[in-house]
């Protein structure tokens, strides 16, 4: 953990001399990106900082008590405890914002929801989480924005990507990553029977332009006409835009705007997270005897969560977490279930993490 807080604060120093430097300043965009991961590094950085400080007075307070003196020695051991019980409390704190690796502090984040098995049921069911998540993002003062659909004709969809960005974003949403079960009877079943469908969520950090060097090279841009339901809602222009990357093959397709301009900015903030993400789990992969995740897998196939209607239950399996108010959950009060999460993870933290120190 000390190398990672190092590292974090070694980065927030090199950013503060960034903003400071006329090319930077000049260059609204890399400006931009500047502020933004300088901002979500900040609060950890500067608690970092202290904790620093106040080690430094703790090892000087133990020296004062091993003092000769009877009132210098008295002195520090007054105050130790009261130093003691400062780092004992900021490291605490420091732990709860490292939860997630060295992506929990990031304050936006894309969102893939898509349907599973399960046909109409399992779009419907996608449609669900994506409410479910609008509603708590509104709960939290979090920004949302829908940049890609494939609604069906049942309201239901096939898939749909969102933007989200807001205070501790990221290390509250990596936890919806994975495989969603809903067990219900849909509104077409005439015999009452339960069914059970499924959609997938994967959660990804949206890294700032200067951590993605991306550039037109890497990638095949290829320009289409949007296709649709048909009749009037199939746009005449070709306005739709696909994206490969060409060293990974990964391919991102966006025609939601009628602008291809705002088209292609969608597709490559789609395809700059989803590379960052590559680029993680390969490093992740590296270390793979290192880093462990502590709650679960996260890969987009391990089913992760039950959705019961008829008894009203929420079940995570990661954790054996049960809670009879899925109506409440659905309707954006996710916290329970967030703070569920958050806390096995950070006793998972404690039991395994050096002392302060």
């Amino acid at each position: 953990m000390r190398k990672t807080l190092d590292e974090n604060l070694g980065r927030f120093e090199e950013l503060e001399q960034m903003m400071s430097d006329p090319d930077v300043l000049t260059n609204s965009n890399r400006m931009s990106a500047a502020a933004r991961e300088h901002g979500s590094l900040a609060k950890l950085a500067n608690k970092y900082r202290q904790f620093k400080k106040v080690t430094q007075e703790l090892a000087e307070l133990r020296e004062m008590a091993r003092s000769d003196d009877k009132e210098e020695r008295q002195l520090a051991e007054e105050e130790l405890s009261v130093a003691e019980s400062q780092q004992e409390q900021l490291w605490d704190d420091m732990l709860v914002m490292t939860i997630g690796g060295e992506d929990a502090n990031r304050t936006r984040c894309v969102m893939e929801i898509r349907a599973g098995t399960g046909g109409e049921e399992a779009a419907l069911f996608a449609r669900n989480l994506y409410e479910m998540y609008k509603r708590h993002a509104e709960k939290k003062n979090w920004k949302t924005e829908v940049l890609s659909s494939n609604p069906t004709e049942l309201g239901g969809f096939k898939e749909i990507s969102l933007a989200f960005e807001g205070e501790g974003v990221f290390r509250e949403l990596q936890y919806e990553s994975g495989g969603h079960r809903v067990q219900r009877v849909p509104e077409t079943e005439a015999k009452g029977r339960i069914h059970t469908s499924a959609a997938t969520v994967a959660v990804l950090p949206e890294p700032e332009d200067v951590e993605v060097d991306l550039k037109p090279d890497d990638y095949r841009k290829d320009i289409y006409h949007a296709s649709g339901p048909g009749g009037q809602h199939v746009n005449k222009t070709a306005s739709a835009v696909r994206l490969t990357h060409l060293e990974t093959g990964i391919v991102v397709a966006m025609q939601d705007e009628k602008s291809q301009h705002k088209n292609l900015a969608k597709a490559l903030r789609i395809l700059k997270s989803r590379l960052y993400e590559h680029l993680q789990r390969q490093e992740h992969q590296k270390r793979a005897d290192e880093r462990k995740t502590l709650v679960g897998s996260g890969d987009r196939s391990q089913r992760i969560r039950t959705y019961n209607f008829p008894e009203n239950r929420l079940t995570d399996h990661r954790i054996n977490f049960t809670l009879y108010k899925l109506d409440q959950i659905l309707a954006g009060d996710l916290q329970p279930v967030t703070d569920a999460l958050l806390k096995h993870e950070r006793d998972q933290m404690r039991g395994s993490m050096d002392e302060p120190g």
